[in-house]
């Protein structure tokens, strides 16, 4: 398994996860940002990525409506993600993420279709360009983040990933232990972020490590269903920023490398 970090898709960004001694940054385009504002950065990122000797892990696309509400692709966006496998191809990225929005117009049946549908165009894009489709399980609008959702789907799509981040699945209640054991031969992305609840309600997303997450237990399950992907630690707290924030990715750094199984 390799670590690496999301960042800004900026050439210092390369800089600033080798000084870390990381291998790779991960980049998220979320919805507003035009795909081609970061397709025109690609020749300048490429060449950070070789000077720096970081890898680009992964490119997502986040909280796009990508289904209509009478069921159809919204032509658009399927051509801001064809835009954004082009960047992984050329960025030597083998990992494309997304997700898909519930339809409350259309019933559970008719939105995974339609999902199934849409998945199905990327799959076949990113196959001719050497780069693999993957569902995020975060709940900014995307419905594919349980086990019922990947059973349909994911069951119909043999080839769609997997990106995981237990913290999304312990705020929403569910068992991120047995869905790394059950799906994790899926996953082709994984998220490193802390998640602390107290009293039932999310309290703050601190660096992990110190968190409630069982890392441990996390990383035992991932070798133990022989996942050989990314581990992208993603700072996301409002109380972990600024120097404070430096110094939580530090420790998650270390913490995460103590875990993993070197040489």
């Amino acid at each position: 398994m390799k670590l690496g970090i999301i960042a800004d898709p900026k050439a210092e960004s390369f800089d600033y996860a080798a000084g870390l001694g990381l291998e790779f940054v991960e980049f998220c385009i979320n919805v507003g940002v035009p795909a081609e504002e970061f397709a025109a950065k690609v020749p300048e990122l490429k060449a950070a990525s070789a000077r720096a000797g970081v890898a680009v892990g992964s490119i997502g696309r986040w909280g796009a409506d990508r289904i209509a509400k009478d069921g159809s692709i919204v032509e658009e966006e399927l051509r801001a993600s064809y835009t954004l496998i082009d960047a992984c191809q050329e960025l030597g990225c083998p990992v494309f993420v997304c997700g898909a929005n519930y339809v409350e117009e259309l019933s559970y049946y008719e939105n995974v279709r339609a999902s199934i549908a849409y998945f199905e165009k990327l799959l076949d894009y990113g196959r001719e360009r050497g780069v693999r489709i993957a569902t995020y399980n975060c709940h900014w609008n995307s419905f594919i983040v349980d086990e019922t959702a990947w059973k349909l789907i994911h069951g119909h799509l043999p080839e769609l990933g997997i990106k995981y981040d237990p913290s999304h699945a312990r705020y929403a209640g569910q068992d991120y232990l047995k869905e790394m054991a059950d799906w994790g031969h899926r996953f082709l992305h994984v998220h490193v972020k802390g998640s602390v609840i107290v009293n039932g309600k999310r309290f703050d997303d601190p660096p992990a490590g110190l968190d409630q997450t069982d890392w441990g237990t996390f990383m035992a399950i991932l070798y133990g269903v022989g996942y050989q992907g990314g581990l992208s630690i993603e700072p996301h707290s409002r109380t972990w920023t600024g120097e404070l924030g430096d110094k939580g990715v530090k420790f998650t750094v270390d913490y995460v490398n103590r875990l993993l199984l070197r040489g």
